[in-house]
């Protein structure tokens, strides 16, 4: 059961979509033109990485809480704890860098998979989740770093 579900796969793969034209848009603005223009500027460039990555690491929070509400015990105590920081993390990042929220949004998804790997070593997420979660934050941290270069 190391493969992941194709479902999983595909909307996680989805999910990538506003960091990719995030990236794409900080890459070549011109691209921005092409939305329709009622999205206004929070679609586009760093603003729809800043807000969505941070949208991200709140709903990665709740995953994590869900594994471990899976769990008993100190385990589960545990996993609640750890389960907030995402969230806490984006929340500071969003309110407090916003001049220069990259390298933080970075570091709170680096820091993020460190915490998936945590709880699948612990046995509280899917055999196959850290191959899921390596290639989607592959993706997120190449796409952060398109304004940084």
């Amino acid at each position: 059961m190391n493969a992941i579900p194709r479902s999983a796969l595909i909307l996680g793969l989805a999910g990538l979509i506003p960091f990719l034209w995030g990236a794409a848009t900080v890459f070549m603005p011109e691209l921005a033109g092409y939305a329709p223009p009622e999205i206004g500027p929070r679609f586009r460039g760093v603003e729809v990485l800043t807000i969505y990555g941070t949208v991200i690491l709140a709903f990665m929070s709740g995953v994590l809480w869900g594994f471990a509400a899976k769990a008993t015990g100190a385990k589960a105590a545990l996993g609640y704890g750890l389960s907030v920081i995402p969230a806490l993390w984006g929340f500071a990042v969003l309110g407090g860098a916003m001049g220069k929220p990259i390298l933080p949004l970075m570091a709170g998804f680096a820091g993020l998979l460190l915490l998936d790997a945590l709880f699948w070593m612990m046995n509280m997420a899917p055999r196959w989740w850290m191959r899921l979660r390596i290639i989607l934050t592959a993706v997120v941290l190449a796409c952060l770093a398109v304004p940084l270069v």
